[in-house]
């Protein structure tokens, strides 16, 4: 189910199939004119649009103040057969917070990364709140689930990526570590970071230096950060120049 205009309008520029578009009078009014838009593209597209009585999207929907305008869609694919075979993956284990994990996939995409790999005792990657995170993101990179990192792990490294984790210190410097091209990057739950027994998994470690007080970053933060590092590198070797995903 996604709530609001905007992650209705990103799943209609990404061409997911659509179950229906469901919206209250007030949708069509000047005072909500992102979801006036998002109904007509809905309609033009020719997607079913069903009015409710007022009040209905308020008692279904998970927001507090919820916009007058949802929709339901097909559940994306999320088999870790959905990896590109190239390109670099960020790897998101056992974490807990919704707003977290929705960030991390936004900042991946916006990064421009391969595709996001959820796994352990994630938060689901389609609960309300993750979903309003990503943005719209959740349905222009690929994102696929898994039971356990060592099922990620396996996975990864069999399309012959280099599967290293991120950790809060002991690791070698991000900055001067090779994450572009085809390269993995593991980030751990937000309160114990990668699982110690599940280090044994991994081709080797990372840490963000900090230089301040401050003891740890944010999950959704040190995401971003690791992204774009490889971004960066990607453009310092001359590649990914163009639109295409190939980091």
């Amino acid at each position: 189910m996604l709530e609001g205009p905007d992650l209705v309008t990103a799943a209609l520029d990404a061409g997911v199939e659509f179950e229906a578009v469901y919206f209250e009078a007030a949708a069509s009014t000047a005072r909500h004119p992102a979801c006036a838009e998002a109904l007509s593209r809905a309609g033009a597209l020719g997607v079913e649009l069903v009015e409710l009585a007022d009040g209905v999207i308020g008692r279904v929907a998970d927001a507090r103040t919820p916009q007058p305008v949802l929709g339901v869609v097909a559940m994306p694919a999320t088999s870790l057969s959905t990896v590109p075979a190239l390109g670099f993956v960020l790897v998101l284990s056992d974490v807990n917070d919704p707003g977290n994990l929705g960030t991390a996939i936004r900042s991946a995409d916006a990064a421009g990364v391969a595709a996001v790999a959820v796994c352990g005792e994630s938060v689901d990657v389609f609960n309300p709140k993750t979903l309003r995170a990503t943005a719209g993101s959740i349905f222009q990179v690929p994102v696929a689930v898994a039971a356990t990192l060592g099922e990620v792990a396996a996975a990864l490294r069999a399309s012959g990526r280099v599967v290293l984790g991120a950790v809060v210190d002991g690791g070698e410097p991000l900055w001067t570590t090779p994450i572009a091209g085809n390269v993995a990057v593991v980030i751990g739950a937000e309160a114990n970071g990668i699982d110690v027994h599940d280090r044994s998994l991994l081709d080797g470690l990372v840490t963000i230096e900090m230089v301040g007080s401050a003891q740890s970053l944010n999950l959704g933060v040190a995401a971003a950060l690791v992204c774009f590092e490889s971004l960066r590198q990607c453009r310092a070797n001359g590649a990914h120049d163009g639109p295409a995903r190939t980091i």
